[in-house]
């Protein structure tokens, strides 16, 4: 028999924003690693069934459930989690925060400067990227306390960590995220509950994939800027979410980890 330390069996995990790139990835990982059942969480829900059906075609067990609903909107966040949850077999043992972006209708001028615009605009990135990460949360939290045990991971961008031009309002959201997770980090270990980032830089999403497809020289100049020359792939960040999802990172909460190519350094 072999042994793994990121093996995910009895467990339930909850993705949002999982019906494509980076949380598509994480919901697949968790499905080879063992997990009891996936719940992948997208506003669109043929995207959110194409994935769950992904995953019954690997044909390892892993339940799969459909939850469609905007993470901007507590009330359907709760319901939908706890219909999921129930759909599943159990409570949510695991969380990923993953959606992010300027969410459903996202603003036309949500990445100009914050100052040219106003809240209408703002918004587009905090609801989703600091009210979805907090809505969300609080919707399992409970049911990990009651339990004693949880792993919480937020998806964050190292525009949280470093700060990036025309993109002020959105870097904001996301330091902001990675504070509350500090905060929740402090609250809910007497718990056995870990709360822990990933900050991601560059990563062929099919969004972000599509526009330096369509720029080369923009994407050449783009990655000028990392060590690693070249974009981060959603696997990439899909490892280190398992790893803080499993029982290997036990002892570690509150952190912020950037997997990220060397666009920024962390100490």
């Amino acid at each position: 028999m072999t042994f793994t330390i990121t093996d995910l069996s009895g467990r339930i995990a909850a993705i949002t924003g999982a019906g494509q790139g980076v949380g598509r990835e994480v919901a697949l990982h968790f499905a080879k690693s063992g997990a009891k059942a996936v719940i992948v969480n997208d506003f669109y829900a043929e995207r959110a069934n194409a994935v769950v059906q992904e995953i019954e075609a690997l044909g390892l067990g892993t339940r799969a459930v459909a939850a469609v609903f905007d993470v901007t909107r507590l009330d359907d966040v709760k319901t939908a989690l706890a219909e999921a949850a129930q759909a599943a077999g159990g409570p949510i043992d695991i969380l990923v925060n993953n959606a992010g972006n300027a969410g459903v209708n996202p603003d036309p001028d949500a990445r100009k400067h914050f100052w040219e615009v106003g809240e209408a605009a703002w918004d587009s990135f905090i609801r989703v990227n600091f009210y979805g990460v907090i809505n969300c949360t609080a919707a399992v939290v409970p049911g990990m306390i009651e339990q004693n045990a949880g792993r919480i991971i937020t998806i964050i961008s190292d525009a949280g960590r470093v700060g990036e031009p025309n993109l002020e309002i959105y870097s904001g959201a996301k330091a902001g995220a990675a504070g509350f997770m500090r905060g929740a980090a402090k609250a809910l270990a007497r718990h056995n509950i870990t709360a822990n980032c990933v900050a991601i830089a560059a990563t062929a999403t099919p969004a972000i994939s599509a526009r330096m497809e369509a720029n080369p020289d923009a994407k050449k100049k783009m990655l000028s800027h990392y060590v690693v020359r070249r974009m981060g792939e959603p696997t990439d960040i899909a490892n280190m979410v398992l790893f803080l999802a499993s029982g290997a990172s036990s002892w570690i909460t509150g952190q912020t980890y950037p997997v990220n190519g060397g666009y920024s350094f962390n100490l």
